[in-house]
């Protein structure tokens, strides 16, 4: 069975924690396709190579990096998301994860747009600037991050502008996607939401 679940939304919305967590209720695969931008970013900046031939060589090693979930990491991703030859480069292996066997699970900024505009169910993930903010401070607290919740609100609102007003891909619900408000709810009450919405969709048995 072929099902494609797309997840896409701003930073801490929450989106990456529900994709994983539906991921494992449904037993399908999960692709954080942030990390690939991450890592095609962290990888042009070592090596003094352009971002597009950067992606195009991007091996799956490359994904299991411990430095990816840093601050570093989150800026060259939105700086290189940016550019349309590094969205070409990654777009065969986002459409090739997705169309695979037993299910799938992606998540990222443009999965319902344009990575997977048909799949079987679309979800952007949305939450108030001021919850993304408190959420990703206390991330980076938690990390050791001296950065304040002000200069973290800053950096969201920065993304945020550049995440949509970039002419490649830029975030917004895909066409039917089902919007998912967490600025109140809790985790487990965003993936049962989201999981009865998988569970319409699903053949039946």
């Amino acid at each position: 069975m072929r099902f494609t679940v797309a997840i896409d939304g701003p930073a801490a919305s929450g989106k990456g924690t529900i994709a994983r967590a539906l991921a494992a209720r449904f037993g399908f695969a999960h692709l954080d396709t942030g990390l690939l931008y991450r890592a095609t970013g962290l990888r042009a900046a070592e090596a003094g190579i352009d971002p597009a031939a950067a992606a195009a060589s991007l091996r799956e090693a490359d994904l299991a990096r411990p430095d990816l979930r840093g601050a570093e990491a989150a800026e060259a991703a939105s700086r290189v998301a940016a550019l349309p030859e590094v969205r070409d480069a990654l777009l065969v292996f986002q459409r090739n994860f997705a169309a695979r066997e037993g299910g799938a699970v992606l998540d990222g900024r443009d999965i319902g747009t344009v990575i997977c505009p048909d799949a079987e169910v679309k979800i952007f993930v949305v939450a108030s600037p001021e919850e993304r903010a408190r959420r990703r401070h206390a991330e980076f607290v938690a990390a050791g991050d001296p950065r304040t919740l002000a200069e973290v609100a800053e950096d969201l609102r920065i993304r945020d502008e550049r995440d949509a007003g970039r002419a490649a891909a830029p975030l917004k619900p895909g066409a039917g996607a089902r919007l998912l408000d967490t600025t109140e709810m809790s985790i487990d009450a965003a993936v049962a939401q989201a999981a009865r919405w998988i569970n319409e969709q699903l053949p039946e048995a």
